[in-house]
C-alpha cells in the first residue's frame, strides 16, 4: 500500500492559499501510508518526465483536516518517492479547521 486511500476531489474547506503563501510553510516528513490523495488519476507523461520534479514547489502540498492528511498537490512527486522506496516524503502541510 502506497497511499491510505485514493481520493478524487477535495473534502476540506476551500483555504485560498498563494503558492507564494505555501512558500511560507516549512516542510515536514509526511508518512506516504498516511496520505489521501485529492486525484484519481496521473498522467503518466508527467509522472515519467525527466522535469517533472523542476516546475513549481519543490515540495508536495498537503492540507490537514479533521485528523486526516490529503495530498492536495505533488501526487507526482509522492509516487516518485513510492517508485523510489522511500515511505515518506518532505511536504507543506496546512492545517485547515471547519
Amino acid at each position: 500500500m502506497i497511499f491510505k486511500l485514493v481520493g478524487d476531489g477535495r473534502p476540506y474547506p476551500e483555504h485560498g492559499l498563494s503558492s507564494r503563501e505555501w512558500a511560507q510553510i516549512p516542510p515536514r516528513q509526511v508518512r506516504l501510508d498516511t496520505l489521501i490523495t485529492t486525484k484519481a488519476v496521473l498522467d503518466l507523461h508527467s509522472l515519467l518526465a525527466k522535469d517533472s520534479t523542476f516546475y513549481g514547489d519543490l515540495f508536495p502540498h498537503v492540507v490537514q483536516w479533521k485528523g486526516e492528511l490529503y495530498l492536495e498537490d505533488g501526487l507526482h512527486r509522492a509516487l516518485r518517492a513510492a517508485l523510489h522506496q522511500r515511505s515518506v516524503l518532505h511536504a507543506r502541510v496546512l492545517e485547515v479547521q471547519d
